[in-house]
């Protein structure tokens, strides 16, 4: 298998490539059991990180970073589901196309994380942005609360988003074209 070397937050890792399409490769990051990278990428992030009350991030690559942040700082975060569960009370949903998903999900939170996040400051993390379908899905949940988004965080941004002035990130990540 090929795989892309970098270094991220001061380590070096080698991400397998993978096929989106006939004309696109993609170099998978996946933080899931990476416990240093988990903790040395929430470190980094931090130092950069806006003044916020709360973080948000989506299911499920940005679980670890998000919980390693907040519990970095002893702050809570807020996950939106990607699918409504029994437990949950007047859910909001919002659509989602990502790169690395085979079709459109749904997130959702629920009246419980709407009442964390109103009225608060809103640090919105995940662990790739790429054609940031993602995170404008989590805008757009955050925009049915009385919350306000103060930063867009990332561990690396993937090709266009590299470029966007709005997310902060710790690596560029490029974009394979065949």
């Amino acid at each position: 298998m090929k795989t892309f070397k970098m270094q991220i937050a001061g380590l070096e890792r080698e991400l397998p490539i993978c096929e989106v399409n006939e004309h696109l490769d993609i170099a998978a990051f996946v933080m899931f059991s990476d416990v240093e990278m988990t903790v040395r990428a929430a470190e980094e992030l931090l130092k950069k990180a806006p003044e916020h009350d709360i973080i948000l991030t989506a299911e499920s690559k940005g679980i670890p970073l998000a919980y390693e942040m907040a519990k970095q700082e002893g702050k809570n975060y807020v996950l939106a589901r990607k699918s409504a569960k029994l437990y949950m009370t007047e859910p909001i949903e919002v659509k989602v196309k990502s790169i690395t998903t085979a079709k459109v999900q749904s997130l959702y939170i629920d009246k419980l994380d709407k009442e964390k996040l109103d009225g608060k400051r809103v640090l919105i993390v995940d662990d790739v942005i790429s054609t940031g379908e993602s995170l404008a899905a989590l805008e757009e949940l955050v925009a049915h609360t009385g919350a306000k988004i103060v930063g867009k965080m990332a561990v690396l941004a993937e090709g266009d988003a590299a470029e966007r002035h709005d997310i902060i990130y710790l690596e560029k990540l490029p974009l394979f074209f065949k």
